[in-house]
């Protein structure tokens, strides 16, 4: 094995111990009660090392929230690959960005630090970024099916994330985030269905998505 070859593994198992243990952590307290110190203690590194690799507690915080908005992502277009249509897929990845946000990692990093601690804008970039492309994807099959009325795709695709990112947000900061979640579904199924194509049944059974 080369010295650079040596370097770059060393690189990536420094990064990836930093955000697991920061991911951790974060997901327990929340951004603003675990300290800098107490990650790199935790992780058996440096502070040096933190620096090194991100800059400071922010950058690593972005970082394990790309991480965390990745997973997501994966787990939406695994949901949509498994459907046997349009209408299937919509339903189906709704079903599994709901089920992320009642997770307390997603809750706590992503739906409630991450605004705070990255701003608005950075937030809704990263959000937008991660979620679009999955949206407007099924947005363009789903009309190319037959499922949806022909839309300007892109516009309606940007008002759909900015529905589902709101949903988010209320399940997060509901006392009861099961009851809000339910609510949420409900409305969102609502919305999607009143952009199914009149050839298609109005009320259809969600299987495996009413709760």
């Amino acid at each position: 094995m080369t010295q650079r070859r040596r370097q770059e593994d060393r690189t990536r198992a420094t990064r990836a111990a930093l955000m697991t243990t920061a991911r951790r952590l974060f997901a327990q307290r929340g951004y603003h009660a675990v300290p800098a110190e107490e990650i790199v203690a935790a992780a058996g590194l440096t502070r040096g090392a933190l620096q090194h690799h991100f800059g400071d507690k922010q950058a690593l915080f972005r970082a394990v929230f790309e991480q965390l908005e990745t997973d997501i992502s994966a787990q939406l277009a695994a949901a949509v690959a498994r459907a046997p249509d349009g209408w299937a897929s919509a339903t189906a990845a709704l079903s599994a960005f709901l089920d992320a946000c009642e997770m307390p990692e997603v809750i706590q990093i992503a739906l409630t630090d991450a605004p705070a601690v990255l701003g608005w804008a950075t937030w809704r970039a990263v959000e937008a970024e991660h979620g679009l492309g999955l949206v407007t994807t099924g947005l363009r099959q789903g009309m190319a099916d037959g499922v949806f009325v022909e839309q300007p795709v892109d516009v309606l695709a940007h008002l759909i994330l900015s529905a589902v990112i709101e949903a988010a947000l209320l399940i997060a900061h509901a006392e009861n985030h099961r009851a809000a979640r339910k609510d949420v579904e409900q409305t969102l199924l609502a919305l999607l269905a009143g952009l199914r194509s009149p050839a298609m049944p109005r009320r259809p059974k969600a299987q495996g998505v009413a709760r």
